[in-house]
C-alpha cells in the first residue's frame, strides 16, 4: 500500500504565500512524476504544476512565475511553494504521484486526500 499525506493549506490574504508538501509511504520501488492539481468549487479538477525524476518541471499558464515546484527524492516528498496568491488560486488542491511499488510492477496513480487553501482578505 501506498499512503500519500498533505499539509500546508490554509487561509492567506491576497499576495501572501504558503507552502504545501505532500509525502509519500508505504511499499514504494520507485517515483516516477509527482505534482499538484486543485479544483475549484464547480470546476474540474486541473493540473497546477508536475516534476519528474530527472527534475524537469510544468506548469499552468495561471501560476507560472508564482509558484514553484520542488522535490526531495529522499523522503518520497513534493512541495509546492505558492507565492502572490490570488483569490482565483483558491481550490482543494490535490497531491499526484506517479509510483512503482516493486522492480517489476508498472507505474500507478496514487492521490493525497486534498488541502484547502483560501486566499480572501
Amino acid at each position: 500500500q501506498v499512503q500519500l499525506v498533505e499539509s500546508g493549506g490554509g487561509l492567506v490574504q491576497p499576495g501572501g504565500s504558503l507552502r504545501l508538501s505532500c509525502a509519500a509511504s508505504g511499499t514504494i520501488f520507485s517515483v516516477n512524476t509527482m505534482g499538484w492539481y486543485r479544483q475549484a468549487p464547480g470546476n474540474q479538477r486541473e493540473l497546477v504544476a508536475t516534476i519528474r525524476s530527472s527534475g524537469s518541471t510544468n506548469y499552468a499558464a495561471s501560476v507560472k512565475g508564482r509558484f514553484t515546484i520542488s522535490r526531495d527524492n529522499a523522503k518520497n516528498t513534493v512541495y509546492l511553494l505558492m507565492n502572490s496568491l490570488k483569490p482565483e488560486d483558491t481550490a482543494v488542491y490535490y497531491c499526484y504521484t506517479l509510483i512503482a511499488q516493486r522492480y517489476d510492477s508498472a507505474y500507478d496513480d496514487y492521490w493525497g486526500q486534498g488541502t484547502q487553501v483560501t486566499v480572501s482578505s
